[in-house]
């Protein structure tokens, strides 16, 4: 008997566990970045640049000539997705695929001169949108900000399963 009503007793307390939006990270970063999702869609939309690109465009500006492997694995994309986003990108004159000389089934990907037109004017507009979210934030808030959230993201990254 008393088994059982211990068992209803954590079974209740279950059902009636609380755990408001306002206290979950993960709910507050993933609406922090749909704003900025938002915004920087809209105004990069006119340089005939689709958000999924600008994930590519960030990277290559970085390290322009990676394969599409290591191009999938920094922007944090499966292959295939990669591979649908550089064909576009490819089409709109962002990219060109060159195969490599040393193994033909691997491809490099290069921006072109398009792209490279596009960084300091997309970058700039990147930054404007920050500057807004960041607006009233001490530069402290904002240095604690980042530690916390690359700790959490590093946390996170260390479980398994």
């Amino acid at each position: 008997m008393a088994s059982r009503r211990s068992s209803r007793n954590r079974k209740a307390a279950v059902a009636h566990v609380e755990f408001p939006l306002a206290e979950s990270s993960g709910f507050l970063v993933r609406d922090a970045n749909r704003a900025f999702q938002r915004l920087l869609e809209k105004r990069i939309a006119s340089y005939g640049v689709a958000r999924g690109q600008w994930y590519f465009l960030r990277v290559l500006w970085n390290e322009d000539g990676l394969s599409q492997r290591e191009l999938s694995a920094r922007v944090g994309t499966m292959e295939p997705t990669t591979v649908i986003a550089l064909r576009t990108m490819e089409k709109s004159g962002l990219i060109r695929r060159v195969r490599s000389t040393d193994d033909r089934r691997r491809s490099h990907v290069w921006l072109t001169p398009k792209a490279q037109r596009l960084r300091t004017e997309l970058l700039t507009l990147a930054r404007g949108i920050t500057d807004a979210a960041e607006t009233g934030i001490s530069r402290g808030e904002l240095a604690l900000f980042r530690r916390v959230i690359t700790r959490m993201t590093a946390n996170l990254d260390r479980i398994k399963t």
